[in-house]
C-alpha cells in the first residue's frame, strides 16, 4: 500500500542550529554532486546552473529536434533496474508537452550523451532529472517564441501541445518547423520558465516502466542477451586467489590442447592473463574448464580468518579524519551518569548479482566498441583507453543494461576481458561473461566496518554528549585508471592502480551518514580510513550509511530508554528544527500505530524498532518501523510488517519510488539478518548461491506499507539508497525488543538466537 501526501510545505527547510549539531541542508545543496561521482566529468562551466547542466551546460547536449519534428532526449545516467529510465522520460515529457512515447531517449553512451560520472549514490534524478528539467523547460520555450515569430505573435500566446506548437487561432507546426533558424547549440540559463507543479500531468503520475515488457516477456532485455552478426564467445580463466602466477611447467601443452577443441579459435595468453575464444558459447566454456583442469598456478596472497578482520582492520594503518567537532566530549574514562558505549562490526558483503557480469567487445577500422553494464561509461572509456593504449577518441563505450548491479561488481572488468579480447580478433564482435564462481571471487566486496560510539545524557535526560568513530576501507574504487581493473593486474606488463582516496563530506564513503542530525551540543566524529585493507572492496548500495545509521539509531534507543522516554518521542525532541524530519518521523509511527513502551515484548518473541535518517544528511528523508517475530529453534526472524515514510523532494514516478523503497527495505533486510562473505587463508568461500547466506522468497516481509511526503516543485532528492540505513536499524532494534539483548554485530543471525 502506497499513499502520498501533497500537503507538506515545500518551503520548509532544514537549517543549522548555533550550539547545537543539526547536519541538514537545503533540498538540493550545491554539495549534491558526490566527489566520487564527479570523477572524470567535464570541467564546471557554471556553478550556479541546476543539476547536471553545471558541467555540460549546452541545450542541445541534452535535447534534439529533428527538422521532421521527432526529440531526442539524452542522459549521462543509466537504466540499472531503479525505473529511472522512466522517470527521466517522465521530466523531459512534462516540460516539452509530449506525450509518452513521443522521445527517443539515449543514455549512457560516449559518442552521444553528456559525460555524468557515475549512476551512483541516489544522484540520477537530483542531477540529470534537474538537468532535463531545466533543458527540457528553456527548448520548450525556444520553441514557443520560434513558433511565434513565424506567426508574428507574443510567445505568450502559443501553447505547445502533443508535439506541435499551436496559435490560439488553431494554425499549428511541428516542433521541427518550430526550431527552425532557432540554434540549440547554446548555454542553458540559470532561470528556467518551469511549469506550475499544480499543472503536471506526467511528473507525480505513475507512468509504466518502460524496460519492463522485454524483461517480462523474455526478450533482449540486458548486455547478456546480445547477440551480433558474426560473433565470438569468450571465457577467461582467473587465478584462485590474487597475486597468484601461471606455473610454465606444461602450460604451453595445455594451451595447445585446447587450441585444438572443437570451435576454438583462439587461446589468447598475456602473461597470467588467460582467456578463449570459440565460435559457440558452450565450445567456449568446455574450453575454458579444460584449461582450468589443465593450468597450474602458484604463490598468491593468504586473506585473514574472518573472525578476527575487525580486529585486523583497526591495526591497519589509517588516514585519521575529525569530521566534526564541536563542544567539549568528555575523554573515556572522565564519563559520569547515564551514558552509552558500544562497538558495532559489519562484515565483507557480496553484491550477488542476478547474472554473472558480461560484456560485448568489437574493434572495428580502428575504433573499439564496448557494450557494458558499467555504471560510469565515460570513466570506463579512460581506463580502457589507457588497458589497451588507444587515443580516447578511438574507444566507445554504450551501457546496455546488465542482470544486477546496484554498485560496482564485476561489470567494469569484465568490460576490460571484452577489450583485449576484441583486440585479439579484429573486426568481430565477442561476448565475454564471467562464470558465477569468477563473479564472486574478483568482484569489490562491500567492505567490512568497525563502529565505536560513546554517548551521554545531560541532566534534563537530553543528549548532551556524542563521541563516534570508525574504521573503513574504500567504498570507491570504481575504474578511475586501468589499475583498477581486474585484467589490467594479470598481464604481462600489469597497471598498478590509482591509490585509495577517501570520499570527502558532506557525502562520504565509510563515514556516509556518520554524522548524527540530531541535535548535540557536544560531539566529535573520526574517520578512520584505511586506504589497503584484506579483500579489494568498493561500491555497494549505501555504502558506510548501511553501518552508521544502524550504530547510531541503536545508541539512540538506548539513551531513549535510560531517559525514560519513548524512543519515537525522544527522536522528536531532538529534531526540533528540522520539520521535515520530523514529518516522516510521526507519518511511519502513525502509520505503523506506534504506542510508546511497545517495544520490549521478549516473553512474546515479538519486538517492534523504529529507525530514520536522511540519506548523506542532504537527500531524502526515511523513517521505517517494523515488528518482527523470532524463532530460536530455526534461528530465523520473521518480519512481520514494516511501515515506511519517505520525503524524497518532488515525486516523478510514485510506483517507481515505492518500488525502490520497497526493494531496498527487502534488501537491507537480507544484508542485516544473514549476508556475510564467507573466505578464509585459503580463499573466497561463498562461490555460489548454496556458499553465500542470504534472505530467501520466504523471508520477505509479509506487509509492506510506503507513504510518499510528496513536496510539488521542490528539487528531486533521490530515493533509490535511503533506506537502507533505517531498515537495518529498525531490525536490528526490533530485534533487540524482542530478546532483550542488543547485538552489536551484522549480520545479526551470525549467532544462534537463545533458545
Amino acid at each position: 500500500m502506497t499513499t502520498i501526501d501533497k500537503d507538506i510545505d515545500p518551503a520548509r527547510r532544514a537549517f543549522v542550529r548555533r550550539g547545537a549539531l543539526v547536519l541538514g541542508f537545503s533540498l538540493l545543496p550545491g554539495a549534491a554532486l558526490a566527489e566520487f561521482n564527479a570523477m572524470g566529468l567535464p570541467p564546471l562551466a557554471d556553478a550556479r546552473l541546476p543539476g547536471s547542466l553545471k558541467n555540460t551546460p549546452m541545450l542541445d547536449a541534452w535535447i534534439r529536434v529533428a527538422p521532421n519534428g521527432k526529440v531526442t532526449v539524452c542522459s549521462g545516467k543509466v537504466e540499472l533496474g531503479t525505473g529511472v529510465r522512466t522517470a527521466l522520460i517522465q521530466v523531459a515529457l512534462e516540460q516539452l508537452e509530449l506525450e509518452p512515447g513521443a522521445i527517443r531517449f539515449i543514455a549512457g553512451d560516449t559518442a552521444l550523451t553528456p559525460n555524468e560520472g557515475f549512476t551512483a549514490g541516489s544522484h540520477s534524478i537530483a542531477d540529470s532529472g534537474t538537468a532535463l528539467l531545466h533543458a527540457s523547460s528553456q527548448v520548450a520555450a525556444l520553441l514557443r517564441g520560434g513558433a511565434a515569430a513565424q506567426w508574428r505573435l507574443d510567445a505568450s500566446q502559443v501553447l505547445l501541445r502533443a508535439g506541435r506548437a499551436v496559435a490560439p487561432d488553431g494554425r499549428s507546426m511541428h516542433y521541427g518547423e518550430a526550431v527552425r533558424g532557432i540554434d540549440l547549440h547554446r548555454m542553458a540559463a540559470r532561470t528556467s520558465p518551469l511549469r506550475d507543479p499544480a499543472r503536471y500531468r506526467l511528473i507525480g503520475k505513475p507512468l509504466p516502466r518502460v524496460d519492463i515488457p522485454a524483461k517480462l516477456a523474455g526478450g533482449a532485455a540486458y548486455v547478456q542477451d546480445l547477440r551480433l552478426p558474426g560473433m565470438l564467445h569468450a571465457r577467461v580463466v582467473r587465478p584462485p586467489r590474487p597475486g597468484a602466477r601461471l606455473v610454465a611447467a606444461g602450460l604451453e601443452g595445455a594451451l595447445a590442447a585446447a587450441r585444438a577443441l572443437p570451435g576454438v579459435r583462439q587461446v589468447v595468453r598475456d602473461g597470467n592473463y588467460l582467456a578463449v575464444l570459440a565460435d559457440g558459447e558452450w565450445q567456449a566454456v568446455t574450453a575454458m574448464n579444460a584449461l582450468n583442469g589443465a593450468v597450474r598456478w602458484e604463490g598468491g596472497a593468504a586473506l585473514p580468518e574472518p573472525g578476527a578482520i575487525h580486529a585486523t582492520l583497526q591495526a591497519l594503518p589509517a588516514q585519521d579524519i575529525e569530521i566534526l567537532r564541536t563542544g567539549h566530549v568528555p575523554p573515556p574514562g572522565a564519563v559520569a551518569g547515564r551514558a552509552v558505549s558500544a562497538r558495532y562490526t559489519k562484515q565483507y558483503v557480496l553484491h550477488g548479482s542476478i547474472g554473472p557480469s558480461c560484456a560485448v567487445g568489437q574493434l572495428v577500422d580502428g575504433v573499439l566498441t564496448v557494450w557494458t553494464h558499467t555504471q560510469g561509461v565515460f570513466p570506463l572509456r579512460a581506463a580502457l583507453a589507457e588497458l589497451v593504449g588507444m587515443p580516447l577518441d578511438k574507444v566507445r563505450c554504450i551501457h546496455t543494461e546488465g542482470s544486477g548491479c546496484y554498485g560496482q561488481n564485476g561489470a567494469d572488468d569484465v568490460a576490460a576481458d571484452a577489450a583485449l579480447l576484441a583486440r585479439a580478433a579484429p573486426g568481430r564482435p565477442v561476448r565475454v561473461q564471467l562464470m558465477r564462481e569468477q563473479e564472486n571471487m574478483w568482484e569489490p566486496y562491500a567492505p567490512a566496518m568497525v563502529t565505536q560510539v560513546r554517548a551521554g545524557l545531560d541532566a534534563d535526560g537530553r543528549i548532551g554528549w556524542w563521541d563516534y568513530t570508525l574504521w573503513s576501507g574504500s567504498h570507491n574504487e570504481r575504474p578511475g585508471n586501468a589499475g583498477k581493473l581486474v585484467p589490467a593486474w594479470l598481464l604481462a606488463r600489469p597497471i598498478a592502480p590509482s591509490p585509495s582516496l577517501p570520499m570527502p563530506q558532506p557525502e562520504g564513503g565509510g563515514d556516509r551518514n556518520a554524522l548524527p542530525l540530531y541535535e548535540i551540543p557536544n560531539a566529535r566524529v573520526v574517520n578512520h580510513f584505511l586506504p589497503v585493507t584484506p579483500l579489494r572492496t568498493s561500491a555497494m548500495r549505501s555504502l558506510g550509511a548501511h553501518l552508521n545509521i544502524t550504530t547510531i539509531e541503536g545508541t539512540i534507543e538506548q539513551l531513549a530508554r535510560l531517559a525514560g522516554t519513548d524512543a519515537v518521542q525522544f527522536r522528536l525532541a531532538h529534531l526540533r528544527g528540522q520539520p521535515r524530519a520530523r514529518a516522516v518521523i510521526e507519518r511511519a509511527a502513525a502509520m505503523f500505530g506506534w504506542r510508546a513502551g511497545v517495544a520490549t515484548r521478549p516473553a512474546a518473541r515479538r519486538g517492534v524498532g523504529f529507525g530514520f535518517g536522511q540519506y548523506k544528511n542532504i537527500m531524502a528523508y526515511v523513517a521505517i518501523a517494523v515488528e518482527i517475530e523470532i524463532d530460536p529453534d530455526r534461528n530465523a526472524v520473521r518480519i512481520l510488517r514494516v511501515a515506511c515514510a519517505a520525503d524524497c523532494g518532488q515525486v516523478v514516478n510514485p510506483d517507481g519510488a515505492r518500488n525502490q523503497l520497497e526493494g531496498a527495505i527487502i534488501q537491507s533486510a537480507s544484508w542485516t539478518l544473514h549476508e556475510q562473505l564467507r573466505y578464509g587463508p585459503q580463499g573466497i568461500a561463498s562461490i555460489d548461491w548454496s556458499s553465500y547466506p542470504i534472505l530467501r522468497f520466504s523471508g520477505v516481509p509479509e506487509r509492506i506499507e510506503v507513504a510518499l511526503l510528496d513536496q510539488p516543485g521542490a528539487p528531486f532528492l533521490g530515493v533509490a539508497e535511503a533506506a537502507q540505513g533505517p531498515m537495518a536499524a529498525a531490525v536490528a532494534n526490533a530485534l533487540a525488543a524482542a530478546t532483550g539483548e542488543r547485538r552489536h554485530d551484522l549480520p545479526l543471525l551470525a549467532r544462534p538466537l537463545a533458545a
